[in-house]
């Protein structure tokens, strides 16, 4: 096969492996296609902070495992998940000099999957935000439209793989952070179920299980195959999920049955949803109708204002306790001048919660979480747009002076997410709308603990009833004659 004709974007991760397989292409090829591929747009999108390209193209023409992925070009997030001997920054430039010395397990099982990293993807500072403009890397554009926010916090890995600089790309998940950017850029993203992987070795949970490590990908069979990669408990975990009772791979392959369910086209906290996000609910109600479904509007039953409002102080409790984390672990002494003001003021505010107040806020929380969990009774979906309007100008969802009207411009563009990380349900966000110029609009599923099979047999199924593979954004990567000595460039 020829990679100076041959678009290697039509490819999603799967058929990339299965070519290889077959030794139609090589893992070598792949990698500096990929490459290419990256130079050739992330002057626009700033997607990537740190190159891998000689440690991806040295394993590619290693003995690369036998895995589900060999040779397959993938991206890391540049938090949480540590590569050895490769810097690592989480947005922030408290953290320049940092090169870890081991591996995180996640990149180890992505490893074994037979993926080559090429690169780490770009985050908001602390993955703190939903939207990608750190003051140490500078903004993410969204490869639909570059002066628009790809979303955050995976916002990188987002708009690489919008624009077919890879298949997939490694994201977390802590209030929405894998679900909005697949939103903002027109991809799925699956948060998995509260202790369906690892954080190992560095951490057992992050906050109470809210926080969710998976990724971002162009087709649901990809997303299923790779969290077979993913799932499983490591050594000495403080809680792990309910087991598959089959690799989510076969499940995405069976059809979804009779599901029942509640649609809503209002938000929690009361504030209005775009025109467009209500004609995507609308529709994709109606569609899911057409596929034999009952569906309904219905909307769980709880306080929402006390859900957000002790949610948002244990994120504050979290932004302090990762300055602190990493004041230990580097031996530094945090001040003003090394973060962004919005962090800063989002750790002074955690600092000033005490250990009594963390726990209230978190047994006030769980309260409100039984009380929406009541809902998944009567239902076995709960389908929302994932965010409240399409993705919004650059600089919209930055800091301004105030943090609370920041934290409610956030809850505004994101009214949805962070009700499955408090719940530690799995949720999914598919492209299944376009607005009229041409922007994605995600469509956010919810499914009871556990079910993040449920979850894949039905977004395949939408993927058959409404392929969305034909939509490209306008700062997209073709295929890139090589270079003089074959190499691609």
């Amino acid at each position: 096969m020829s990679l100076s004709a041959t678009d290697m974007g039509q490819f999603d991760a799967t058929a990339m492996a299965a070519l290889v397989r077959t030794g139609e292409v090589s893992p070598t090829e792949l990698v500096d296609d990929a490459i290419a591929r990256l130079e050739a747009v992330d002057g626009t999108l700033n997607a990537v902070v740190t190159r891998m390209f000689e440690q991806a193209r040295e394993r590619a023409c290693g003995a690369l495992p036998d895995g589900p992925f060999r040779g397959v070009p993938f991206l890391m997030k540049d938090f949480a998940a540590e590569v050895a001997g490769v810097p690592f920054f989480e947005g922030s430039s408290f953290l320049d000099g940092y090169v870890p010395a081991v591996d995180s397990e996640i990149y180890r099982r992505f490893c074994a999957a037979g993926l080559i990293t090429i690169g780490k993807t770009n985050l908001p500072e602390l993955a703190i935000g939903v939207t990608t403009e750190p003051r140490r890397f500078g903004p993410t554009h969204n490869p639909w439209d570059p002066t628009l926010t790809p979303g955050g916090s995976s916002g990188g890995a987002g708009a690489a793989v919008a624009a077919r600089v890879v298949p997939m790309a490694h994201g977390n998940d802590v209030g929405g952070s894998i679900r909005i950017p697949a939103s903002a850029c027109g991809l799925v993203g699956l948060k998995p179920t509260r202790g369906r992987g690892t954080l190992a070795p560095h951490y057992g949970d992050i906050l109470a299980g809210f926080f969710s490590e998976h990724a971002l990908t162009r087709s649901v069979r990809d997303c299923a195959a790779l969290l077979d990669v993913v799932a499983g408990p490591g050594c000495g975990e403080p809680y792990v999920a309910p087991p598959p009772a089959r690799p989510y791979t076969e499940e995405a392959a069976l059809p979804p049955g009779r599901l029942r369910i509640g649609y809503a086209t209002t938000t929690p906290l009361g504030d209005p949803l775009d025109a467009e996000c209500v004609a995507a609910i609308e529709s994709t109600a109606a569609l899911l109708t057409e596929l034999g479904h009952e569906v309904e509007e219905a909307t769980p039953a709880f306080d929402a204002m006390e859900l957000w409002t002790k949610y948002t102080t244990l994120l504050a409790a979290l932004v302090a306790w990762a300055v602190a984390d990493w004041s230990r672990r580097l031996g530094r002494t945090p001040a003003a001048e090394h973060f962004e003001a919005f962090v800063w003021a989002f750790a002074e505010r955690g600092r000033g919660v005490s250990a009594a107040d963390y726990l209230l806020a978190m047994q006030d929380v769980q309260a409100q979480v039984r009380a929406m969990s009541a809902f998944w009774e009567r239902h076995d979906l709960w389908l929302t747009t994932t965010l409240g309007q399409p993705p919004v100008p650059l600089g919209t969802l930055v800091y301004a002076g105030d943090p609370f009207e920041l934290r409610r411009r956030m809850a505004r563009f994101s009214p949805y997410t962070y009700l499955a990380n408090a719940s530690g349900q799995p949720a999914i966000s598919l492209p299944l709308h376009w607005t009229a110029n041409g922007l994605p609009v995600g469509l956010h599923f919810t499914a009871r603990l556990g079910e993040e099979a449920m979850l894949l047999r039905l977004a395949a199924q939408l993927e058959q009833a409404r392929p969305w593979e034909g939509q490209r954004p306008p700062v997209c990567a073709g295929p890139v004659a090589p270079g003089p000595d074959g190499r691609q460039p």
